[in-house]
């Protein structure tokens, strides 16, 4: 955009809904920019967005050069709106990119169906060496967390992402308080501006949900807005939370941006519970080198936080069964799937370690494809 472009953006609809939220936390937490700046690019992008249904060949136009080709979005269940596209070439070979692609088996998102054809893969390979938990595993884990906070005391700190995790979180955790009739006096408090406004662009496209998720709004029940969750809005309110946490102990499920512990209101819980041995760090995604999740995460008995040393008393936890990304197992799963005329398989975004993992069990599953990577 700051170099010029002003063509169209294709996406799908829910994408489109979701980019001026995301866009305007950005541009105002990490470019400082005024309001009256945030609205004149965002409002210069809305007219730009061409959002697209799924499953819909649309024809793109080359400019210059004469030609059409289409593309076509398909769900990639890595987040709401999320998509794996084909693109149908002049030669009418198909070239598929993965984008983020998710696990297979969530109870929120509909599992990625491989396309029936692609000449060229280009796929990503983030977890191309590593295998997730389990949904029963993830359950069963939080399930025992949560038990020794109501039987113990202290907060369940949860730092994460607003867009696909938040929601996951929330999924569960209602399963799990109608389950097992957890008291009534447990609170899930969701302490992220943003992602109160992505749960609610969830519940607005619940159309693109997975049955098991449909089939309990069609039983009546409210899996991202149920009754013992309490939406925390302005920063007063936060900090009053906060406090009364740090002096009462209480048992609370808190979730709460930004994921990895880099700046958000997640920072002034952990200031105030790590130093309590009751307090309990949940985390659900990957934790960079470099940022105080990974700190925590590692080990660490002590952090700093805001210039404040912080001594780490509490117990802490990581769950890989809350990834947004397909495991090694997925990716191959989903290559294979479309193996039939694949000439080229690319992997891409995906650190070194894990592209040579995934490449080797590629070599087993696809002998007659050329890997790049």
């Amino acid at each position: 955009m700051a170099a010029g472009f002003r063509g169209p953006i294709y996406c799908t609809h829910a994408t489109a809904y979701l980019v001026p939220l995301m866009l305007e936390d950005g541009l105002k937490l990490q470019l400082g920019l005024r309001k009256i700046q945030r609205t004149r690019i965002i409002e210069l992008i809305r007219k730009q967005l061409k959002p697209q249904p799924y499953h819909q060949w649309t024809p793109i136009k080359s400019a210059g050069k004469g030609y059409v080709s289409y593309v076509r979005f398909n769900p990639a269940g890595h987040i709401l709106g999320s998509a794996y596209v084909e693109i149908k070439l002049p030669s009418n070979e198909i070239t598929v990119f993965s984008g983020d692609l998710g696990p297979r088996g969530t109870p929120l998102l509909p599992d990625p169906v491989p396309p029936k054809r692609a000449d060229y893969l280009f796929m990503e390979s983030t977890y191309g060496d590593k295998q997730h938990e389990s949904i029963e595993q993830r359950s069963e884990r939080l399930l025992a967390i949560i038990k020794r906070s109501l039987q113990d005391g202290g907060a369940i700190i949860v730092p994460a992402f607003s867009v696909g995790r938040t929601q996951e979180l929330l999924f569960d955790i209602e399963s799990l308080l109608y389950q097992h009739q957890l008291s009534a006096a447990l609170p899930i408090i969701v302490d992220s501006p943003m992602a109160v406004k992505v749960t609610k662009a969830y519940r607005k496209y619940r159309k693109l949900w997975a049955q098991e998720a449909k089939g309990r709004l069609q039983r009546g029940r409210q899996p991202l807005n149920f009754p013992q969750c309490i939406i925390v809005d302005s920063h007063r309110e936060h900090q009053r939370v906060v406090n009364r946490l740090a002096s009462t102990a209480e048992a609370a499920i808190v979730v709460s941006a930004s994921g990895m512990c880099q700046g958000g209101r997640v920072m002034n819980y952990l200031k105030a519970l790590l130093p309590d041995k009751r307090t309990d760090v949940l985390f659900c995604g990957y934790q960079a080198q470099g940022t105080l999740g990974r700190e925590i995460q590692q080990g660490n008995k002590v952090v700093w936080i805001d210039g404040s040393r912080i001594e780490v008393e509490a117990s802490v936890h990581s769950m890989s069964g809350y990834s947004a990304h397909a495991d090694q197992h997925d990716l191959v799963e989903f290559a294979v799937g479309c193996s039939k005329y694949l000439k080229q398989l690319h992997l891409i975004h995906g650190e070194t370690q894990g592209k040579e993992a995934l490449v080797r069990k590629m070599t087993e599953r696809l002998p007659s494809a050329k890997l790049i990577s």
